[in-house]
């Protein structure tokens, strides 16, 4: 790895090297390894007259952040936040090795290749190409390299925002994830929020007794699998939410499908149509919940008396902690009574305007690969870095530019899949973007303010 070559190289080769670090974050404190991702940064960054500032709340988990001064300290500050840690893989499902950052046929394979170390080499490369170079901006330019953000963010965004804010406070942010096309007349998509979460843990109670005689016991683990089988099976409330429907509507799909899955009453009718943009669609319209961990029995002839089901659950705009605990009881059903539901943990939905200089800059700088394109505002069914701008107040969107291999069906299933790749073409037009879209923001900030709304407004 070198700062050589063109920015897409430099991408390219920043990007082998992270992948290579495995910075695999499994929600131990003691994973991650992120201090790995640092190292490798900070020598991408040599002789560049950047250094910035390392924090490790905890040893290993350590966080980069760079700022470039700009020339008027009225002008709104720009952050360009990216995480360096990775979800765990399942090496079975993979057709190469998920962290040798391979390079087949214009494509590079590997655990974060968009999820989301792409966006982070190319956050690095554009950092250090301005500050290399002759061009100054009015604002300040804060890179920032973070951790944990694969399981909250507490020695990330989290600890930064509650003990150093200092590092990496804006007045405008970019992280993930965006860039996916939809439609026949381009379309590319930025995610201007995203939806809240609610996890909650079930607790099952039933009966131990003797593996031999299951006949009439209240064996946990089943209670348990039927819960879990309720769950998938509920389908709740369909919600068209703005964002959704400009989504459809963009789509290029019978109009009959259309039609469909903007109106509640039919939106399941429409669904299968939709293949592999199914489960964003779904995800788009629903407060979902998904079983992720169950847990029962200790000994194999043991019926076990307890089990436990952990509920990833995300919610749509304006869902409470009183709906979410409505939506698992009616669920369950009468399976309630076995069942005490724990934990309160809420974090709402968020969005940003789109009304903004950024969100204009980030239009000329896609129009740049795609001159008919227009930008697509969404809302992200998963979790980033952004949410903690936005309930501040601060305009954060998920931002890049893909090639026209990627629909957002095929993007998104990528993401914590098997096979996580990205093509060469991809990160070229990104980083182009992406350096576009800095220089034109902070070259002509006249019309931006450094006023951050005090509710999060919906696009």
């Amino acid at each position: 790895m070198s700062a050589q070559g063109s920015p897409a190289q430099q991408t390219t080769e920043l990007l082998q090297e992270l992948i290579r670090n495995a910075a695999v974050n499994d929600g131990t404190p003691d994973s991650g390894h992120e201090h790995l991702q640092v190292r490798t940064l900070q020598r991408f960054f040599e002789g560049s007259g950047l250094e910035g500032v390392v924090v490790e709340p905890h040893p290993g988990r350590a966080s980069l952040i760079i700022r470039i001064e700009g020339t008027d300290p009225t002008a709104p500050s720009l952050a360009l936040v990216g995480h360096t840690d990775v979800v765990p893989v399942e090496p079975g499902g993979w057709s190469r090795d998920p962290f040798a950052g391979e390079i087949v046929d214009g494509v590079l394979w590997g655990r974060g290749a968009i999820d989301m170390l792409n966006l982070t080499a190319a956050y690095a490369v554009v950092t250090r190409a301005i500050a290399t170079g002759g061009f100054r901006p009015r604002g300040d330019l804060i890179f920032a390299a973070v951790a944990d953000e694969e399981n909250g963010s507490r020695f990330g965004v989290d600890w930064l925002t509650e003990h150093r804010l200092d590092l990496i406070d804006a007045d405008y942010v970019l992280t993930e994830s965006g860039g996916a096309h939809a439609g026949a007349q381009p379309h590319l998509g930025v995610m201007v929020g995203e939806k809240g979460g609610a996890g909650r843990l079930l607790r099952v109670t039933g009966a131990p007794g003797h593996g031999s005689a299951p006949w009439g016991s209240r064996n946990a683990a089943v209670i348990a699998a039927e819960a879990v089988t309720r769950l998938a099976r509920h389908r709740g409330t369909t919600v068209i939410t703005p964002q959704w429907r400009a989504y459809a509507e963009a789509l290029d799909i019978e109009p009959a499908t259309r039609t469909a899955l903007t109106d509640p009453a039919r939106f399941y009718d429409g669904l299968p149509h939709l293949g592999s943009l199914g489960g964003f669609a779904h995800a788009s319209t629903h407060t979902t919940i998904s079983p992720t961990i169950v847990r029962a029995g200790e000994k194999g002839n043991v019926i076990p008396g307890t089990a436990t089901v952990q509920l990833d659950i995300r919610i749509l705009p304006d869902v409470t902690r009183e709906d979410v605990e409505g939506l698992i009881r009616d669920a369950l059903g009468d399976l309630i009574e076995h069942v005490e539901i724990e934990g309160d943990w809420f974090g709402e939905s968020t969005a940003s305007p789109i009304d903004t200089p950024l969100f204009d800059a980030l239009g000329s700088a896609v129009r740049r690969a795609y001159p008919t394109a227009e930008l697509l505002p969404m809302l992200g069914v998963g979790g980033t870095d952004g949410r903690f701008y936005r309930r501040r107040g601060i305009p954060a969107y998920g931002f890049g530019v893909l090639s026209e291999r990627w629909d957002y069906g095929t993007f998104r299933r990528l993401f914590h899949g098997n096979d996580e790749r990205i093509d060469l073409d991809s990160i070229a037009l990104t980083v182009d973007a992406l350096d576009h879209a800095v220089r034109s923001f902070h070259a002509d900030t006249s019309t931006a303010t450094k006023t951050r709304v005090t509710e999060p407004a919906t696009a």
